[in-house]
């Protein structure tokens, strides 16, 4: 598969990986290498990429995080940058973030801001890095549970998507990278909708070309709109709500956290029923889309009690202007519409479709 130039980056596939990487060392010749991987990482897919990488001289130096949603945090960022300064990294030094989402979000914010920027390249290990985290330049942390509350849009040097790494990944991560490939159908491709929907007429060895078009749906939208000003608001099409309930059941004892796919499965079901009630989107899209989700996402129980502490937390996206809540919504499949603005009413209603 050809590599896909982003904004200031490229991203390259499987065997090309190592080859631009270990050309981009070789000809930048950074002052040292740091390589960011959380605790599973470290384990199942940093030997192999030891392996593949050709550092010479170079010293490199291994910093390991807690897995986890809950550690995309200032206070792992405070331990990494001491971490930096300690094995003596200068604006010469180069960090790879060898991981999922976190790692990705959480080294890129790291590498943005230590001695006010060093170069940082992306190695995704899971699917939902691969098609979203990685690509297009947000960098990031939680703010205790409030999702990506800190952070900056900044690109990396470079994206190495090596699909192997998936076969270290386990089947519920791989099912949360998933609710992302979906999105990227509802919003912008219905061929490609219908496509990841009917996985039953695909094998295994379709998994490659469908990241890869993902990838590019991605990179086509942050491309036009690197900051966020317009057209790349539809990427967040099920993250209003989809962000609000993740961040509720992470920080409620009583329940179960979800992983971030899961709970912007949710969210798409529920926009979707937005958007019949204030972009014209058909019932039949709407049924069309709810069973297409709910193909591979089980639902989850949301209570009358929960859905008010959800709408409270929407006020914290930040999509928000004036103190409005603004959502992405669908007039059809491929058509989204920015900034709508809905009553609690409705998104109670949507609730009640989505529990029925």
């Amino acid at each position: 598969m050809e590599s896909i130039s982003t904004k200031n980056a490229v991203v390259h596939f499987n065997s090309e990986v190592y080859t631009n990487l270990n050309n981009y060392i070789k000809t930048v010749n950074p002052s040292k290498i740091f390589i960011l991987v959380d605790t599973n990482t470290h384990d199942y897919c940093l030997p192999k990429f030891l392996e593949r990488i050709e550092s010479g001289e170079i010293t490199v130096e291994v910093m390991e995080m807690p897995n986890g949603e809950e550690h995309k945090s200032i206070d792992i960022c405070t331990s990494v940058w001491e971490a930096l300064s300690e094995y003596n990294a200068d604006r010469k030094s180069l960090l790879i973030n060898l991981g999922g989402g976190v790692v990705t979000d959480l080294g890129g914010f790291v590498a943005s801001t230590y001695m006010r920027g060093i170069t940082y390249i992306n190695i995704p290990t899971s699917l939902l890095a691969m098609v979203d985290a990685s690509v297009g330049g947000k960098t990031g942390v939680d703010l205790g549970s409030l999702k990506n509350q800190v952070g900056v849009i900044n690109e990396g040097e470079m994206v190495g998507v090596d699909t192997s790494f998936l076969d270290t990944l386990p089947q519920n991560e791989m099912v949360s990278g998933f609710a992302e490939m979906l999105k990227h159908g509802l919003i912008f491709d219905e061929t490609y909708w219908n496509t990841l929907t009917h996985l039953e007429n695909l094998d295994l060895s379709d998994l490659d070309r469908l990241i890869y078009d993902s990838i590019v749906i991605k990179n086509t939208v942050v491309t036009s709109d690197p900051t966020e000003q317009g057209l790349r608001k539809i990427l967040n099409f099920g993250h209003t709500l989809g962000h609000a309930i993740e961040s509720y059941f992470m920080e409620n004892a009583d329940k179960t956290p979800l992983l971030h796919g899961e709970a912007i499965a949710i969210g798409m079901i529920l926009e979707t029923y937005l958007s019949t009630k204030v972009c014209a989107l058909s019932n039949e899209d709407l049924e069309i889309i709810t069973n297409g989700i709910l193909k591979t996402f089980s639902k989850v129980e949301i209570t009358k009690a929960d859905q008010q502490h959800i709408i409270e937390l929407l006020k914290y996206d930040k999509k928000n202007s004036h103190g409005v809540v603004k959502f992405v919504l669908l007039e059809a499949i491929g058509k989204p519409k920015l900034d709508c603005v809905i009553s609690n009413d409705l998104i109670l209603e949507a609730f009640n479709y989505y529990a029925s």
